[in-house]
């Protein structure tokens, strides 16, 4: 007897008794529009339960979720409500309307959460929550209820960014060892960083407009795809993808944004307006008013996805080529995660596989139920967070949520770092010997996303060598069609061709 309870109080002697009794439980019911899945780990023989619990809620958009993650990665209940259908019905995201739908249903998710994982509130060891960025409202319920947790139950608060949760979702699954190179695509952004700690990021590009996921929608949108027998059910970036698969691409040029921008940003609102021009066309050729199906929306659909991928390709390529360049990743083993709501698109992935494949890279995605917004990915920050001694607060004073760019209180402050962006580009062209001197004094600028909230604030910076050296680089000593990489890169799969231009 002495020596089973020796050996029972090792962790690992105890992980492999309870996984011999491990029994997974998964549930689903609809009603009303309304989704909840929940899945649960029993443990029937041996209660085991490790050093730290966490407690994720998500609620920056329009999916409210909860989910409690230990620290060996193993999750051990989750719950999400979808209001997809709801904002089918309505055209889009109607912040109020996610508001509502977030109180009515948050305490809800969470209860349920906790019901099937077996873990009470007063067991957790922590609470993680998504302050920023996101949807004012959205957030403000989260945070709300969050907090009312944590002051009830006295636990610690861990305030989450919402991207750097998809960031390290990749680890719950795999062993990624900093640093590795991210891409970030979703309905909300579309970032390239270099994740070099579990709160320090080096952004590479981001999207100067709007994000792949948002132009996708659009296009859905003005093509009436939910009137679509196989699509009124799916939001816009699941239609194009479904389409897209009957379609040829070929019929219709969209043509790849921001080829000679010698940088790794992104933009798509220029395709969003080329696919709308080609839509309008059709219409007055097919004799259609808007809002009625065009019988070429296959080949729309098809033109319109390739452009996405092509262009994500070419600049997360570009990424690549330079961290290899200035020695920020090593060729060796080097790792691309690709994660986000639009990660799920198999045809992007598949153009990000032929980059990674030609340049000796290893791609990773989280599977697809983790690339869209979830608790798992918020409860796994908090333990990340928890293992490295960042952001774990034990007194929530001061706690605000920030909302996502393009919310009327963000647009002032964004306003004012346009104009000292632009001052800086002046200085920086009149005067390139003082780049680095300016560099020192605007780098605060460049912040690319709102300012610091709490110590827990992932240390996001641009790189200098990117944003200062890589333009004096690129104008005089490289000639990219001849010294640095083949201008050209043509590689083909099954059934369709991608050339990547750099």
């Amino acid at each position: 007897m002495f020596w089973v309870q020796f050996f029972s109080r090792h962790a690992s002697v105890q992980k492999i008794l309870a996984i011999s009794s491990v029994t997974r439980c998964t549930s689903k019911s609809v009603k009303h529009g309304r989704s909840v899945s929940l899945r649960s780990i029993f443990f029937n023989s041996v209660k085991y339960y490790p050093t730290k619990l966490v407690l994720g809620i998500e609620t920056s958009c329009d999916d409210t979720a909860a989910a409690v993650v230990d620290d060996t990665g193993k999750i051990l209940g989750e719950a999400l409500h979808s209001q997809n259908e709801v904002h089918l019905k309505t055209g889009g995201i109607i912040p109020p309307v996610a508001q509502q739908l977030h109180r009515e249903n948050i305490e809800r998710i969470v209860k349920e959460t906790l019901c099937v994982s077996g873990i009470s509130l007063d067991e957790l060891s922590a609470v993680a929550t998504t302050v920023k960025p996101g949807l004012a409202l959205s957030l403000g319920v989260g945070l709300e209820y969050s907090l009312k947790l944590v002051d009830k139950y006295k636990k610690p608060f861990i305030p989450i960014h919402h991207m750097e949760a998809h960031a390290l979702t990749i680890r719950l699954i795999n062993q990624v060892e900093f640093p590795f190179l991210v891409l970030l695509i979703s309905g909300g952004h579309c970032i390239l960083v270099v994740a070099q700690g579990v709160s320090d990021f080096l952004l590479l590009g981001q999207s100067v407009d709007i994000a792949p996921g948002d132009m996708l929608d659009k296009v859905a949108r003005r093509l009436s795809l939910t009137k679509h027998p196989e699509c009124c059910r799916m939001s816009g970036g699941k239609a194009i993808e479904h389409l897209a698969q009957q379609g040829n691409r070929l019929h219709y040029e969209l043509g790849a944004p921001m080829r000679h921008h010698p940088n790794c940003n992104f933009s798509f609102s220029g395709l969003r307006s080329k696919a709308t021009r080609i839509i309008m066309q059709k219409e007055k050729e097919e004799g259609l008013q808007e809002g009625h199906l065009l019988s070429c929306v296959t080949d729309i659909a098809a033109a319109v996805q390739h452009a996405v991928a092509l262009h994500i390709a070419q600049r997360t390529h570009r990424a690549i080529l330079f961290c290899i360049k200035s020695g920020i990743l090593s060729q060796t083993n080097a790792t691309l995660v690709v994660s986000g709501g639009v990660a799920s698109n198999q045809y992007i992935r598949r153009a990000l596989q032929i980059v990674t494949d030609a340049t000796n890279f290893n791609l990773l995605c989280p599977p697809p139920r983790l690339c869209t917004d979830n608790g798992v990915m918020i409860a796994w920050n908090g333990i990340e967070r928890m293992r490295a001694g960042l952001g774990v607060l034990n007194s929530t004073d001061g706690i605000r949520y920030e909302p996502k760019q393009g919310d009327p209180e963000d647009k002032a402050r964004r306003n004012k770092d346009s104009i000292m962006l632009a001052e800086e580009i002046m200085i920086l062209q009149s005067d390139r010997t003082e780049i680095g001197t300016t560099s020192a004094a605007l780098s605060e600028t460049r912040h690319p996303l709102p300012s610091p909230i709490s110590p827990s604030t992932p240390r996001l910076k641009h790189s200098n060598q990117w944003t200062e050296d890589l333009p004096m680089i690129w104008k005089q000593r490289l000639d990219l069609n001849q010294q640095f990489i083949p201008s050209l890169l043509q590689a083909r799969t099954k059934n369709f061709a991608f050339i990547v231009c750099i």
